[in-house]
């Protein structure tokens, strides 16, 4: 039934780059607010989550190149245009079908990004 609900440019979007629903608050907050910079307790403050959960989700969107992150600040810029209309879409969705949206972040099997991540190339090694 979700798959109805959520077109597949945003399933796709969520299967590769969305693993918590404190992950697409996270990314959605700070896409609501673009013209702002944001620090790890501000954004864990508007979010009632911990500044360490938190850390780990900013790292992840960072890494994906969903948020500009420098020292301890983190803001949207939307910089890579064919993912930031996707998660424009995504926020739509997000604000029309709550509930198949988190269902599909809850049933998506973390260790396969886990596993996947370990074969990422990462500059900083």
């Amino acid at each position: 039934m979700a798959d109805e609900l959520i077109p597949a440019d945003v399933r796709d979007f969520i299967l590769r780059h969305i693993d918590s629903v404190a992950q697409i608050e996270a990314l959605l907050l700070l896409r609501g607010n673009p013209q702002d910079t944001w620090n790890l307790q501000n954004i864990a403050k508007r979010l009632y989550t911990s500044e360490q959960e938190l850390a780990d989700v900013l790292t992840r969107l960072c890494e994906d190149g969903l948020l500009s992150c420098s020292g301890d600040t983190y803001h949207y810029d939307g910089a890579i245009s064919e993912l930031r209309d996707v998660v424009d879409r995504l926020a739509t969705v997000y604000s029309h079908q709550l509930i198949a949206v988190t269902n599909m972040i809850h049933a998506k099997p973390r260790r396969i990004r886990e596993f996947a991540d370990a074969f990422k190339i990462r500059r900083d090694r």
